[in-house]
């Protein structure tokens, strides 16, 4: 089973609330999982081989929450080509916004320029259709999981 780390950008929780949902989720799987709600970049590189899954929601014009926005500035600026990860992006927006998602879309961009390997779709939650995020997040984590 796999080694994942769960990296989440929250502002107003709902993040992380899907991240510590879908902990016990890829635990049952057999997946060996940490959350991390304010990750450095050595907890980044930790997973460098393993898995990473990104949960983050987005904050002004598409932009990264704090907790996760110099974690990001930080892998694109400073570890370039990361062909030996695999991971997976969980972004959470609000579509009566013009960038909808913007911060997961963001994310996925610069790890697909980094040529790490993408498991699955990223999985793009509307506020404004699903406003308990994890009705649709926990059925997509456990379909991911399985892809592992």
């Amino acid at each position: 089973m796999a080694k994942i780390g769960i990296f989440t950008g929250t502002v107003y929780g709902n993040a992380l609330l899907v991240a510590e949902e879908a902990e016990p989720v890829l635990k049952a799987q057999g997946h060996e999982v940490k959350v991390f709600e304010e990750a450095t970049l050595a907890d980044w590189q930790a997973y460098s081989s393993d898995v990473a899954l990104v949960v983050t929601s987005t904050t002004g014009q598409g932009d990264f929450p704090d907790s996760i926005a110099g974690l990001h500035q930080q892998i694109r600026d400073q570890l370039g080509h990361q062909p030996a990860l695999r991971y997976g992006v969980i972004a959470l927006g609000d579509s009566s916004y013009d960038n909808f998602c913007g911060a997961g879309k963001t994310f996925d961009a610069t790890l697909q320029d980094q040529q790490a390997q993408r498991i699955g779709e990223v999985l793009l939650v509307d506020a404004t259709e699903n406003p308990e995020p994890e009705s649709v997040t926990t059925p997509w984590v456990e379909q991911w999981g399985k892809l592992l």
